[in-house]
């Protein structure tokens, strides 16, 4: 093959590359700053929840941006932006038709954390129905307990819920364990704040804007489901230090492993 025929067919295969890429569907991913889920590291967006939806998209033949903000904004986005995507969303009733849900990526719990020197010991939420509960601003577990009527005061700063329980400004703190936990240690209030009560187990998904089309809703799933299969998503979440609890019937161990995370994935999704 000459010279010139040689630059024409590089040149025709670079046009074809360019073409392939354009036709691709493209999806833009937001998400809140949660390690380990979701986290900054050198200027790109990791995780375990990150990495999942990362592979997920490239699995499916989707191009993708994900990028970390405040939650209220990323939530919104989704809401409002027909190419859009949020994660890690809560899937409540109150959400079914807000929008197209791909998932579960992970299991999310609802805990109640307190001053130490309290020693509350409850048996369900309801022995908290009197007390001033702290919740982070547009998070589900503050929007359900106020819908219940409990005593709710929400807060824009995840930090200012742990520093008013301490300045006894609130009796307790709604979060999840994992987060609660860590904000706990990294803070030296190890011993002054622990968790007292988780009232409800939920799971995460990602949520994305009723405009993105079912087929790429599908697509992401099955490679979700693949990937569990396969046990990557729990390699995954095992390179962050973090293992997927997807719950079982009350009384029953949570399951850990591909075989019966796929089990339960298949059954959430009927």
């Amino acid at each position: 093959m000459n010279t010139t025929w040689r630059r024409m067919v590089l040149l025709m295969a670079g046009l074809c590359a360019e073409a392939g890429a354009a036709d691709r569907p493209r999806l833009f991913i937001t998400a809140e700053a949660s390690p380990p889920s979701a986290m900054l590291v050198d200027g790109k967006v990791a995780g375990f929840a990150a990495d999942k939806i990362r592979l997920m998209l490239d699995r499916s033949g989707i191009d993708g941006e994900i990028a970390i903000l405040p939650w209220k904004r990323a939530y919104q986005l989704a809401l409002a932006q027909s190419n859009t995507c949020v994660f890690s969303t809560t899937r409540v009733p109150e959400r079914e038709a807000l929008f197209k849900w791909v998932g579960p990526t992970h299991e999310n719990d609802w805990t109640l954390f307190a001053r130490t020197d309290r020693r509350y010991k409850f048996a369900n939420i309801e022995g908290a129905r009197k007390l001033r509960i702290g919740a982070y601003n547009g998070d589900v577990r503050g929007d359900y307990l106020m819908e219940k009527g409990f005593l709710v005061d929400s807060v824009q700063d995840k930090l200012s819920n742990p520093r008013k329980l301490l300045l006894e400004r609130i009796d307790l703190w709604a979060s999840s364990l994992r987060v609660g936990n860590a904000m706990i240690a990294e803070n030296g209030w190890s011993g002054q704040i622990v968790p007292v009560l988780t009232f409800r187990r939920t799971e995460f998904y990602l949520a994305c804007n009723k405009g993105v089309p079912d087929a790429l809703v599908d697509k992401l799933n099955a490679s979700l489901q693949a990937m569990n299969k396969e046990g990557v998503s729990l390699a995954i979440e095992r390179k962050y230090g973090f293992a997927s609890a997807i719950a079982g019937p009350p009384g029953q161990a949570p399951c850990r492993e591909p075989a019966c995370m796929a089990k339960s994935n298949s059954s959430t999704s009927k």
